[in-house]
């Protein structure tokens, strides 16, 4: 008997085209995902719309109301605790989460950083990549800890820069990685291949001292 699937939340705060890649995935039955909820700290955002199309449940909280962040961190984790996720991904969540936000979640949030971390941490990744004229670039999954993308690497997905293209083409073509590691690396974790242990990321019952790495032609 297989294991029940992994129940994950998802963290939106826009278009949600990531969220999509995971509802796309698990419709197809290639990953062991239950998407129970997907959370914005926007009404607006489409993420919600792409969720409730797909039949899952949406929650939504506006940070503003909140004068502090913890404050607004603790509201949504008694929202999100509504549907026991064992799994959080972030996924263009516009916010830094708090430190108690983190540690009431340790060891089962994942993001996706547009960048070859640790290289290029913090925003404007791919303008920053051509300016610097890189040869490579790409995306990192990794595990949320309290410093910013500066958790342990799982998964990159790495493709060559034409020094030639634009910030906004470069940005499709690394979008296009991430709808493929993103699903991926969280299966892992829904599947038991992937933990947090000790403040690293095993894999397989091994300590990945390097994140896998997947090329993109």
């Amino acid at each position: 008997m297989s294991p029940a699937p992994c129940k994950t939340a998802v963290l939106v705060s826009g278009s949600g085209s990531n969220l999509q890649a995971f509802i796309d995935r698990v419709s197809r039955g290639d990953i062991s995902l239950d998407l129970r909820v997907v959370f914005s700290n926007r009404p607006d955002a489409y993420g919600l719309v792409r969720a409730s199309d797909a039949g899952i449940a949406t929650a939504c909280i506006e940070h503003g109301r909140f004068p502090e962040r913890e404050d607004f961190d603790r509201a949504v984790a008694a929202r999100l605790d509504e549907w026991q996720p064992e799994l959080v991904i972030l996924a263009g969540f516009m916010r830094i989460l708090s430190p108690w936000f983190v540690n009431h979640y340790a060891g089962r949030v994942l993001n996706i950083h547009p960048a070859l971390l640790p290289a290029y941490p913090g925003l404007d990744t791919h303008q920053r990549v051509l300016d610097a004229g890189e040869r490579w670039h790409g995306s990192t999954v990794h595990f949320v800890t309290e410093e910013l993308d500066g958790g342990p690497r799982v998964l990159q997905g790495r493709l060559a820069v034409d020094p030639n293209e634009t910030a906004e083409a470069l940005c499709a073509r690394v979008q296009a990685v991430e709808h493929q590691i993103y699903p991926e690396a969280a299966n892992w974790f829904g599947q038991g291949r992937l933990e947090f242990r000790a403040g690293a990321a095993w894999l397989d019952g091994k300590p990945l001292e390097t994140p896998v790495i997947a090329d993109f032609f």
